[in-house]
């Protein structure tokens, strides 16, 4: 399997910046809308929703909070961030809580369903555009990457924490509904078809060479 999250600092850098942060917009829009579709959230926003209801911050905030706090887990990991990292920590609740201030909480039922499928909608073409920019994991994602490169799959790891985080959402009063199944089902092959799309192949040595000038 490729590895999408790396690529050369020296390769179509502002090309890999603005996908990057154009992705990452797009998937704070996408959790900001499931949000207020209130259907029910993925599972690392069940936590995001119950932790900012037990500390009393908005939702964003509480969002930024934790992947500064995952982050603190990589370094048992010996994962190293890189640009596209640190602003996957920040960028996205900071779009998600605008969203929300936007957005209305939906209250009919197909404005909560339309909220809830486009916002996973855009939310997994997000994905593919960050993740394919190269520059670095997120927080979770490189937690997902750290157990992996510790003999765990990454699937398994990724159940394993993901499961843990919806139920102590759960407990926490995080939001938990058709949306998280819906979520659980469809990211994965929205990501799938959008990824290899949307990732930047590594272009060869010599045309890299090419294009600084050497």
């Amino acid at each position: 399997m490729p590895n999408y999250f790396t690529a050369p600092l020296r390769d179509r850098p502002v090309q890999r910046l603005t996908r990057c942060v154009g992705g990452l917009v797009l998937f704070g829009i996408g959790v900001g809308m499931q949000k207020q579709g209130h259907m029910g959230l993925a599972p690392w926003d069940v936590f995001h929703d119950g932790l900012s209801k037990q500390i009393d911050w908005p939702f964003g905030r509480a969002l930024i909070l934790t992947s500064f706090l995952v982050l603190f887990l990589w370094i048992p990991l010996r994962q190293k961030p890189g640009i596209g990292t640190l602003l996957n920590a920040v960028q996205i609740g900071l779009v998600a809580g605008v969203v929300i201030d936007i957005i209305p909480r939906a209250e009919s039922l197909p404005l909560r369903i339309a909220l809830m499928l486009g916002g996973i909608v855009i939310l997994g073409i997000g994905s593919g555009m960050y993740i394919g920019a190269g520059l670095g994991p997120g927080p979770r994602d490189g937690l997902f990457t750290g157990l992996a490169q510790r003999g765990i799959k990454v699937s398994r790891a990724r159940t394993i924490v993901e499961v843990s985080v919806l139920i102590v959402g759960f407990a926490l009063g995080g939001s938990v509904g058709v949306g998280t199944l819906v979520f659980a089902f469809g990211i994965g092959p929205i990501v799938a078809r959008t990824l290899p799309l949307l990732h930047l192949e590594p272009l060869t040595t010599s045309n890299q060479d090419e294009q600084w000038g050497e």
